[in-house]
């Protein structure tokens, strides 16, 4: 049975794409029917559009009512009527409301090996900790930060030479494994 999912980003959309390329290699019985950006020049809304699948902007303005913007955040995603949503490199918390509506169908990935290293510097802060690994986790939102049920994680060593964006580069590889794993096996897995 196809997952039906909208995918939320805020960035250049190379999760997305990643479950694009799984979807159309038979990977995944998948289909995306809406990319949602908090912000309206998102590179991962072109990649989108350039597909034909439906890229929405849904920003929160500086000074906005977040529960406003989260309602409607909500109201917009359910027009799609998703099993899944995905929040692939969306840097926005979701609220109440939201999560009412979509919690324990909304999966994020993290790049470090969660309970460790939550926020937004995952690879940062595994640096400074001085570990030898680090990784991806592929979890269930919840209202806390990066503290939902974990569904998925993968491990990544860190080298002797790593910096910040060495480490990161070689965590977005799992991370997109992840991610694809876990939209593949979502219906089997569904909480």
């Amino acid at each position: 049975m196809t997952t039906h999912v909208v995918v939320l980003l805020s960035g250049s959309g190379t999760l997305c794409q990643a479950l694009f390329d799984a979807i159309d290699a038979g990977e995944v019985d998948a289909v995306v029917d809406a990319v949602v950006s908090d912000r309206p020049d998102a590179a991962g809304l072109e990649r989108a559009r350039a597909r034909g699948i439906p890229a929405l902007a849904h920003p929160l303005r500086k000074g906005g009512d977040r529960a406003v913007w989260d309602v409607g955040l909500r109201d917009l995603v359910e027009t799609y009527r998703p099993d899944l949503v995905a929040s692939a490199g969306f840097m926005k918390l979701l609220g109440p409301a939201f999560l009412e509506r979509f919690g324990g169908r909304t999966i994020n990935t993290h790049p470090a090996l969660l309970p460790s290293f939550p926020g937004m510097h995952g690879p940062r802060d595994a640096l400074a900790a001085g570990v030898k690994v680090t990784g991806a986790t592929v979890f269930l939102v919840d209202a806390g930060v990066d503290t939902g049920k974990i569904l998925l994680q993968g491990a990544v060593d860190v080298l002797p030479d790593d910096d910040v964006d060495s480490l990161h580069e070689r965590i977005k590889v799992v991370e997109r494994r992840l991610l694809i794993q876990a939209v593949a096996e979502w219906k089997e897995s569904t909480p």
